[in-house]
């Protein structure tokens, strides 16, 4: 018969598995909503006092809170714009029950087409989650640019397909 400790051990390894895997699928989930614009399921994946701070070439964002954070992420991936955020190679550590860590590599291409311009770059996200009511969250999020290229368009990209054309926020006509 397995000794009692053993078995305890198996289960929080189970445990802590578990919770890794839902960590990465919030964070998936995440990168997915921003690129569709789909601010109803990301609201659900970011704890309600999350902060943030994103610090690009030649930006610096702080958020104390979801609202603000959704309402500029609306702003910025509205109907004049094409998204590609894929984060991979997660480090994520379960700290507790309900409390854990992690980073992400990001490699993003946003082009805005109001602007006529590119981004493409990669990024370090690190991120703090807290599971409230059974789900992980995401309470505070950042990244840091490892290298951000800008290039302007001379001509808009032929799109064969614009989903936020269709979903993302109209910007006002000037």
């Amino acid at each position: 018969m397995a000794d009692l400790t053993e078995f305890e051990q198996l289960r929080d390894d189970v445990r802590v598995l578990k919770d890794i895997e839902a960590i990465k699928r919030v964070k998936y989930a995440y990168f997915r909503c921003l690129d569709t614009a789909n601010w109803s399921e990301l609201r659900e994946l970011l704890h309600p006092k999350m902060r943030a701070n994103i610090v690009g070439g030649h930006y610096r964002l702080e958020f104390d809170n979801r609202d603000d954070y959704l309402e500029t992420l609306a702003n910025s991936f509205h109907a004049e714009f094409v998204g590609q955020h894929n984060g991979h190679h997660p480090e994520i550590d379960v700290h507790s029950a309900t409390e854990a860590t992690g980073k992400w590599y990001l490699s993003d291409v946003a082009i805005n087409l109001a602007r006529a311009c590119t981004t493409v770059g990669t990024a370090i996200y690190t991120d703090q989650y807290l599971k409230t009511d059974g789900a992980w969250q995401i309470i505070e999020t950042g990244y840091f640019r490892i290298y951000e290229t800008v290039t302007q368009d001379p001509e808009p990209p032929a799109l064969s397909a614009h989903y936020l054309a269709d979903h993302g926020r109209r910007l006002p006509t000037k």
